[in-house]
């Protein structure tokens, strides 16, 4: 047994790719042309003021897990403060938000692929619905967390993104950043930002699986933290390169797709084949990896009474299938029948509450650098209220939908698990 669960653990290279790749796995795909068309030409500082309060979040998720030296993140560690209500309410809405993400690579996925093909509306569902469908059945046989396959997958589309971003520099025109957009102020900054954090949330997967990270306690905080910040750097440096060699207009017209004019207005069809191939396996790596990490999380969760027990079965490949079968599904709808802007903002809400919580519980709990975690919960405390606001103004929808949902987890969860217990 104890050489089995060796074999099991994780070495810090393959940790730091993991946590990076689980950032930018699918989220610069689908980031790009939103934060353009909501900040400009700010969208570089909309990725910085976002990526500042993501690294610090890293840092506090870090120090929190080494603490309690165990896997299950904000779930595990409200639970281990004896907050085991507030730990099952946040676990509901971080699986929403979880279920939102996977819609959004699954929506990613599909206009990525279509695009390359000239595809329409029909064929952008047909991916997304089998894309969706088919890494769902992919978990329920076992082959939810290939670590190698994902590692070259994350190092490959790294080195792709760079390479773009780094070549659009190259091409410096400040004009390129604006030109056809409505002219903005640096305020505009903060709206960008607010819809980034699903971008962003990608290394919190690592801290369900800490337990099978080798000398977890001495090296999480230097990997987690130094991932995030590489993230950051490369968003900010695709962001400023990707939208000189699309456009900004362009890049806002066709926002489902921004990565892949970027590339073909450099590199022609060459590029256009290169982006597609990244986007398409980094896309379906992400989907894959969030579906497994969710269902294992909604597992652990049902195993400590915080959803109904339902959730704890588990199939003969020993994975938990029903709550695979639940997000998949719902995942893969969110995506064929839900607008990009909606789906974006709705998770980023979720995210930016959970990441304000764990600062705060990093700021009261452990040793830190106190002052870092004041900088994220301003940061995150101002963003918050821009993304409420202008969700009220401008898309009450999803902002209705999240409100009814946060609702029936606070006022419905006591009665749904009194009744399944």
């Amino acid at each position: 047994m104890g050489s089995s669960k060796s074999s099991e653990q994780i070495g810090p290279v393959k940790v730091w790719t993991l946590a990076a790749g689980g950032m930018v796995g699918g989220g610069i795909y689908i980031a790009l042309g939103v934060v353009v068309s909501l900040s400009g030409k700010w969208a570089s500082l909309s990725f910085l003021i976002a990526g500042i309060a993501a690294a610090i979040t890293a840092y506090s998720y870090a120090k929190l897990s080494n603490k309690y030296q165990s896997s299950g993140g904000a779930f595990k560690f409200l639970e281990e403060m004896q907050h085991e209500s507030l730990a099952g309410s946040l676990s509901w809405l971080l699986i929403i938000g979880y279920t939102l993400t996977i819609a959004l690579y699954i929506f990613a996925f599909g206009h990525y692929v279509a695009f390359a093909f000239d595809g329409g509306d029909m064929l952008t569902r047909i991916l997304a619905i089998g894309v969706g469908i088919g890494l769902t059945g992919l978990n329920l046989l076992g082959l939810g967390k290939m670590t190698a396959v994902e590692v070259v997958i994350v190092s490959a589309n790294l080195t792709i993104l760079l390479i773009l971003g780094v070549f659009g520099l190259t091409r410096w025109d400040s004009l390129e950043l604006s030109t056809g957009l409505e002219p903005k102020t640096p305020a505009y900054a903060l709206i960008g930002a607010a819809v980034i954090f699903v971008s962003y949330e990608g290394f919190q997967l690592l801290t369900y699986e800490y337990e099978k990270i080798k000398n977890a306690s001495k090296s999480f905080v230097p990997i987690l933290v130094s991932a995030a910040i590489f993230v950051v750097t490369t968003y900010i440096v695709v962001a400023l390169g990707a939208t000189m060699l699309a456009g900004a207009l362009k890049a806002v017209e066709q926002k489902q797709v921004a990565l892949t004019i970027a590339a073909q207005n450099a590199w022609g069809i060459t590029g256009l084949v290169i982006l597609t191939i990244a986007a398409g396996f980094a896309t379906a790596a992400a989907i894959n990896s969030t579906l497994f990490s969710t269902g294992e999380l909604t597992f652990k969760i049902a195993r400590d009474k915080e959803l109904p027990g339902w959730f704890e079965h588990r199939n003969a490949k020993d994975v938990p299938s029903r709550g695979i079968v639940l997000i998949g599904l719902l995942a893969t709808l969110l995506a064929v029948t839900g607008g990009l802007s909606s789906i974006v903002e709705a998770a980023s809400l979720i995210f930016l509450i959970t990441f304000g919580v764990v600062n705060w519980l990093a700021l009261k709990n452990t040793h830190t650098i106190k002052w870092l975690q004041w900088v994220a919960l301003v940061i995150i405390g101002i963003i918050g209220i821009v993304l409420v606001v202008r969700l009220a103004l401008v898309n009450p929808i999803p902002l209705l939908v999240l409100l009814i949902m946060s609702i029936l987890v606070l006022l419905a969860r006591p009665f749904l698990l009194d009744r399944y217990r």
